[in-house]
């Protein structure tokens, strides 16, 4: 495997490090455990080239390597540590040696693992993989639980008793068949229900999205309802409502909406000189939050459900299962756990289109004057909260610095930069304030979050900054 000039070239001018991708100095030498761990954790991410030589911030270039010398001799040396073919490249560049390591992906449905982890790379760092990436990729290949059968050997009429096939042609914009064979064959299309002989099989898909009543169907379906908890302050010590969804997702789900929207507290909005009063929470958020928890959710994990919990001062949504992409990059990535729900409902005009929900949460929360949405996981869920309105003076340094991030990363999704001025209008704060947000810009370079735009004035007054990972 020979690499051309052109190719690295098109290495070096990429905007960031990907998963297939990565890049390190490493002058003189480089801590073989590292080199093996890294190795693995690109393995595992699908296979990808780790160049030594190279300086790894924007923007690049060849700096040079004096790191493993020999490289037949740390190719084989990897191999007998991993037990996979790492390919080791020598590449003379007119400024320095550069040395690539050509890994392969990991086969189907295996992950690699060294010194008692499985290893993989979250930000610029290298972490043991969670328990549910590791459900995930061992169960590659096999019928995920919206592919399994909800109930089988049902008649044709059981199968439009048992799911509002008339709401899916209502949600897709379509007419209704004229005949109930034209039904079926829709909703067989679809991936919904089989045909088995003389009988239907309908999937856990289409009971989960459509069904007249969930209680018709096992348990395992059954118990994935979403449930609606208002809590009477700001603890859980007082339930004021408890509520479980009795229909499909799709049916379901405008109820539900509307419900937490209408019981949410009233906000004054000032936008220009005109003062509105609105519910507390963008219902656009709670859509596309809802959306995301039912759409990402592990549905291998039984007795457990979406759960959307409102108190006095916020509302958390949560939904079982760990993401497959780290908390920093839910404004600008996108990848879904199930794909077929996500685009069923998109379908169905239930969320937004690909990867352009969370960005448009963020935005309605500038907006409305809200604190910055906080995203957390747990050991196997994980929670998106929307808080109440919060003057800026109450807001913690925490609560500062995560808006800051928050809003860099919306600017630069929209092709733009933040800037000083940017940031105090997410404030809604006076040109008086520039020193304010200076020293919140400078607390979220610190924290590692943002970092100055190099590619802009160097000029303090006029700064632009960039995400962390751009």
């Amino acid at each position: 495997m020979r690499t051309s000039l052109d190719q690295l070239n098109r290495w070096l001018s990429a905007p960031s490090e990907t998963e297939h991708l990565e890049f390190k100095e490493a002058k003189e030498q480089y801590d073989l455990t590292k080199l093996k761990r890294y190795c693995v954790a690109l393995a595992n991410e699908g296979g990808g080239n780790l160049i030594f030589g190279v300086s790894d911030k924007h923007p690049r270039r060849v700096v040079g390597t004096s790191a493993f010398a020999d490289p037949a001799d740390i190719a084989g040396k990897l191999f007998g540590a991993l037990r996979f073919r790492v390919d080791v490249e020598e590449f003379g560049h007119a400024d320095g040696r550069v040395l690539i390591f050509h890994i392969p992906k990991r086969p189907t449905g295996t992950a690699y693992s060294l010194d008692g982890a499985y290893w993989m790379r979250s930000t610029h760092e290298l972490v043991p993989m969670s328990e549910d990436r590791l459900r995930e990729i061992f169960s590659e290949g096999k019928a995920d639980w919206l592919s399994e059968p909800a109930k089988a050997d049902c008649t044709a009429e059981e199968v439009i008793a048992l799911l509002d096939s008339q709401a899916y042609f209502d949600l897709i914009g379509m007419p209704y068949p004229t005949n109930q064979n034209a039904v079926l064959a829709r909703l067989e299309g679809e991936q919904l229900i089989r045909r088995t002989g003389e009988s239907w099989v309908i999937y856990n898909l289409g009971a989960i999205l459509l069904a007249k009543h969930l209680d018709a169907f096992p348990l395992s379906v059954s118990r994935k309802a979403f449930r609606l908890v208002v809590y009477e302050g700001t603890s859980k010590v007082e339930t004021k409502l408890d509520q479980i969804g009795k229909k499909g997702y799709a049916l379901g789900f405008e109820g539900l909406l509307s419900m937490l929207h209408g019981l949410a507290p009233k906000n004054h909005v000032v936008e220009q000189a005109l003062r509105e009063e609105v519910r507390m929470f963008p219902k656009q958020a709670l859509r596309e939050l809802i959306a995301n928890a039912l759409v990402h959710q592990d549905y291998s994990l039984t007795g457990m459900s979406v759960m959307v919990e409102m108190y006095a001062d916020r509302v958390e949504i949560s939904n079982p299962g760990i993401p497959p992409i780290p908390l920093e990059r839910f404004i600008d990535e996108y990848r879904s756990r199930n794909e077929r729900l996500a685009d069923l409902m998109r379908r169905m005009g239930i969320c937004e289109e690909k990867g352009s929900g969370i960005d448009k949460v963020i935005s309605a929360s500038e907006m409305y004057q809200l604190p910055a949405p906080d995203f957390r996981v747990g050991d196997v869920r994980t929670t998106s909260v929307m808080f109440a309105h919060q003057d800026f003076k109450d807001m913690s340094k925490g609560d500062r610095i995560r808006a800051c991030y928050q809003h860099c990363v919306l600017q630069y999704v929209n092709n733009r930069r933040m800037s000083n001025q940017s940031l105090r209008e997410r404030f809604r704060l006076p040109s008086s304030k520039v020193e304010v947000v200076s020293v919140i810009i400078n607390q979220t370079i610190e924290a590692g979050k943002i970092k100055l735009d190099d590619s802009e004035s160097t000029s303090r007054r006029y700064a632009r900054y960039v995400p962390f990972w751009s």
